[in-house]
């Protein structure tokens, strides 16, 4: 992980392209991309099926439509999500506000662990809805295992997301209160009255004659 405020600089930096695709953040997050693209491309071009002697078409996941729905849609957020995050990556170095950086790293931790728990469901989804399909020869049995095992890479994608949001959180948090310092703790400010200060040449009770000056009595 970088270093820094949230992963980053706090002075702010500029991008290099060749080390941030060679960030382990980036490399995960182009895998959850290839993979939410798998599984909406895959259900949308071949799962729905007309049935025989049928005009209508059907979901090829035990005629559920809910369930190619449920993926697509995922899918679809997820592939956009990416995107985003991805720019938003290129960016943050950029940036020198921290508060702008922990913005930005909590929504992706949030979305992150929010992705993670609903890939989950639709792997579930879909594998048990294949499980109760009649297979038959019109039905692409080689998409829907496809978008099946592809949802379940998305869950460890998602998940090593959020590991890493959840780190580089807990980095910035740490690295902010490391360099934050108290002044009314800071110790490292001389004696008062400072070393070499001596006291003025005239006695506090002396005129500027040298005579001894009484406060009146009242």
């Amino acid at each position: 992980m970088e270093s820094g405020a949230y992963g980053a600089s706090l002075a702010g930096g500029s991008f290099d392209l060749v080390s941030f695709v060679k960030q382990p953040q980036t490399i995960v997050r182009l895998l959850s991309w290839l993979s939410a693209i798998v599984v909406f491309a895959t259900i949308t071009a071949e799962g729905y099926i007309n049935e025989q002697g049928g005009s209508d078409l059907k979901c090829m996941y035990n005629q559920n439509d809910s369930a190619c729905s449920y993926a697509v849609g995922i899918g679809v957020i997820a592939f956009l999500a990416c995107v985003a995050f991805l720019l938003l990556d290129a960016y943050l170095p950029q940036l020198s506000n921290a508060k702008d950086r922990k913005n930005i790293v909590m929504a992706d931790l949030g979305f992150s662990g929010a992705w993670t728990f609903l890939w989950f469901v639709c792997f579930c989804l879909l594998a048990n809805q294949w499980s109760k399909t009649e297979h038959a020869d019109h039905i692409p049995g080689d998409a829907a295992r496809a978008a099946i095992a592809f949802s379940f890479f998305s869950i460890a994608s998602w998940a090593v997301l959020t590991y890493f949001s959840l780190q580089r959180f807990q980095q910035g948090v740490s690295d902010l209160a490391s360099s934050y310092t108290d002044p009314a703790q800071d110790h490292g400010a001389g004696p008062y009255p400072p070393q070499g200060y001596q006291q003025s040449p005239f006695a506090q009770n002396q005129m500027p004659g040298g005579t001894d000056y009484t406060p009146p009595s009242y």
